[in-house]
């Protein structure tokens, strides 16, 4: 193997998750639903059954989950997974690294969101959510945020719209680092392709001859909590 790192193919993020099995207040069992401000996410579904609930300005949807299905959204689409008996899923980020940098925004009410403090008390986890941590933290959240979400689908597209305006306003502080961390990853490997083709196109086959095989035995975490369920988490560079 090369002496130097390499990225998940287009910069994406790769994750195994068990999504809860415990009852949000509504009595839907299943994850927190949220929004990626810049980060299209996917789904293969590996195991079980459930189904993924979203809202865009085309208004309220509910996509059936079940093995071999895959199922992606863009930015701004919020969404919760609901879990019918043993969903699991591997899922495929976009921009890796952005999700974990804030990207996410939680559907807490709207005092919630308009308050930084009170933001990062009620979507703090113990220990960051690593593997072991104490997972009634994550549902209590998750709960939260599912009082936000009914009160979302009730109010439509304006409600919606003040939603992507307070999560927006919620994360403009971190929009240079994340510019930072994008160029590094899914701008850096958009980049490189670029590079490669001028490189064919001139003649030069020379990066054929430096290809490199890469491979990552086991997740690197097993049971972090994440806001959908307990993820076993991938690299992102090897």
């Amino acid at each position: 193997m090369p002496d130097r790192s390499a990225p998940l193919p287009g910069g994406i993020g790769v994750s195994r998750l068990r999504v809860y099995d415990t009852a949000a207040p509504d009595g839907v069992v299943g994850g927190t639903p949220h929004v990626h401000l810049c980060c299209t996410e996917g789904y293969v579904v590996t195991g079980g059954e459930g189904a993924v609930q979203t809202l865009t300005t085309a208004g309220y949807r509910e996509t059936p989950l079940r093995p071999g299905a895959v199922v992606w959204f863009e930015p701004g689409t919020v969404h919760r997974l609901v879990n019918g008996g043993g969903l699991t899923i591997v899922v495929l980020m976009q921009n890796s690294g952005l999700p974990e940098a804030g990207d996410a925004v939680l559907t807490f009410p709207p005092e919630v969101l308009a308050d930084p403090a009170a933001y990062a008390a009620a979507a703090a986890l113990p220990g960051g959510g690593a593997p072991g941590a104490d997972v009634t933290a994550a549902y209590r959240r998750r709960d939260l945020a599912v009082t936000g979400f009914q009160a979302l689908r009730a109010g439509g597209p304006t409600a919606l719209a003040a939603f992507h305006s307070a999560a927006l306003a919620l994360r403009r502080p971190l929009l240079a680092r994340w510019r930072e961390r994008w160029a590094a990853g899914a701008g850096r490997a958009a980049a490189g392709t670029g590079e490669q083709l001028d490189a064919l196109d001139r003649g030069d086959p020379g990066h054929l001859g430096e290809a490199g095989v890469y491979a990552v035995g086991e997740p690197v975490e097993r049971g972090r909590l994440g806001m959908c369920g307990l993820l076993d988490t991938y690299p992102a560079t090897v």
